[in-house]
């Protein structure tokens, strides 16, 4: 069981919780604004930093000028560290850089002159060996240049802070990282891409999965009901799609397979886009060929809901692939209920009645439903069919009221051949991984361990060397 301290302080969340959303349903406004609300009051908001203090910088970017809609990107020092050097060859840093015989051939000269290292490391973020000899790093080498310094100015990258983007060096000095969408939870109606809660677990699967986190501000209701959040993580998707693009037109390729910044091209992007269209962080270390999506809560239903939307679009969305999918305790529900349903509705935080009052606020009432398509999962008829979903991990909690019917939704991908494990963890309430109170348990640490070690089997390189 869940132990004292968790249950109090259930009682007290709960309380706030019940006053918040009534107050909300007796104060909705006649019309809502477009343009919306992605944070609460009550929400105590981690501020971004650029820096590498704790292994991962973070900035935040407001993407869409006609509604609030903005994202915060967690990136880990390791896309700016050079691959390992094994300590097999037994070089040192010095005979390195004077090219001295001393060398192995395990460490070949590359083209440009410099040591080429071995091009990973273990793909569970350990190091291959026991010992290794890391590199100087390298952040000196995405200072200003002649050629990209009014980018970096307009990227809004000043003095003494990273600086990401030089398109005539990325190629070589930068490593390509998966990227990680990530949904905040809530209820539809609360939390926030940059509360300290989510922007401490971004930083946690940042670093463990090796990933650039871009976790998605999306409107809240009731001042933007469905699907207004659904819409909001499709945009980011083909925002991701079209900082690819950009970042490809702005870089010319070369003979000798290099990249070449080509002033012309960078101009013509300027004047049809504007200043502001290439993001520095992941045009120079964003890989979204190996794109996946992570929802906690009410946020695994826009993941699931973005997934849909990625497997019916296919190529269109290109260079931008979706792998995977991470549904952690996802917000389903349905009109007939489920055995969990019934035994935990008075449940610990989030129980059924309080969360049928945050589904009243998002939903529109004419379209009010127990199996809505943005509810129920399991619905007939729901396009795509399973069997073209990506592979989804699905993580639930012993004493979740909505664990049954996520369980039932994994069963049914994997009656169709998609690979789709559930992880439960016992003695686990809803939000276990995720809730202030709880990020720093060892199971909260567990549970974000064991979704790296998944989720690392479709974004590694080699890919599929472990599984469940």
């Amino acid at each position: 069981m869940p132990s004292v301290a968790v249950k109090l302080y259930s009682v007290f969340f709960k309380f706030l919780l019940k006053h918040r959303l009534q107050n909300r349903i007796q104060t909705q406004p006649d019309e809502y604004d477009p343009f919306g609300v992605t944070s609460r009051p009550e929400e105590t908001i981690a501020a971004p930093n650029p820096l590498f203090d704790d292994g991962v910088a973070t900035k935040d970017i407001h993407i869409d000028p006609f509604t609030s809609l903005s994202i915060r990107i967690f990136l880990p020092e390791s896309a700016l560290n050079p691959p390992e050097l094994s300590v097999k060859s037994r070089v040192r840093r010095s005979d390195l850089n004077s090219g001295s015989p001393a060398q192995s051939d395990s460490v070949r000269p590359s083209p440009n002159g410099s040591p080429l290292y071995p091009s990973r490391r273990n793909s569970y973020g350990n190091a291959a060996v026991l010992n290794t000899l890391k590199a100087e790093p390298r952040r000196n080498s995405y200072g200003f240049s002649n050629d990209v310094e009014g980018l970096n100015l307009m990227a809004g990258v000043g003095a003494g802070v990273y600086r990401g983007y030089s398109p005539a060096n990325s190629a070589k000095n930068s490593r390509k990282l998966p990227v990680i969408l990530q949904f905040h939870g809530g209820g539809w109606v609360s939390g926030s891409n940059d509360s300290v809660a989510n922007d401490c677990f971004c930083r946690r699967i940042a670093k463990l999965c090796d990933v650039i986190v871009l976790a998605v501000g999306y409107r809240l209701a009731p001042e933007n009901r469905y699907p207004a959040a659904f819409e909001d993580g499709l945009k980011v998707l083909n925002w991701l799609g079209k900082q690819a693009n950009l970042a490809n037109l702005s870089m010319g390729s070369t003979a000798g397979g290099g990249t070449e910044f080509k002033k012309s091209d960078h101009r013509h992007i300027v004047d049809t886009f504007g200043a502001s269209m290439v993001e520095p962080w992941l045009a120079a270390h964003g890989d979204p060929s190996r794109c996946v999506l992570l929802g906690v809560s009410c946020g695994a239903n826009i993941a699931d809901y973005v997934a849909r939307k990625a497997v019916e679009a296919g190529k269109l969305l290109d260079p931008v692939k979706v792998v995977a999918q991470v549904l952690m305790y996802p917000f389903f529900i349905g009109s007939v209920p489920t055995h969990s349903e019934i035994k935990l509705a008075n449940s610990y935080f989030y129980d059924k009645a309080m969360c049928m009052l945050a589904w009243k606020l998002f939903l529109p009432e004419e379209e009010f439903s127990l199996d809505h398509p943005a509810a129920n999962p399991l619905i007939p008829d729901r396009e795509p069919p399973l069997k073209l979903m990506p592979p989804t991990l699905t993580v639930v909690a012993e004493h979740d009221w909505m664990r049954d019917r996520a369980i039932a939704y994994s069963e049914a991908l994997r009656k169709v051949n998609v690979d789709a494990p559930v992880m439960e963890y016992k003695d686990a309430v809803h939000e276990f991984a995720t809730l202030d109170m709880l990020l720093k348990t060892p199971q909260a640490q567990a549970c974000a361990e064991d979704v790296a070690i998944w989720v690392k089997k479709y974004i590694s390189l080699r890919g599929h060397e472990f599984s469940y």
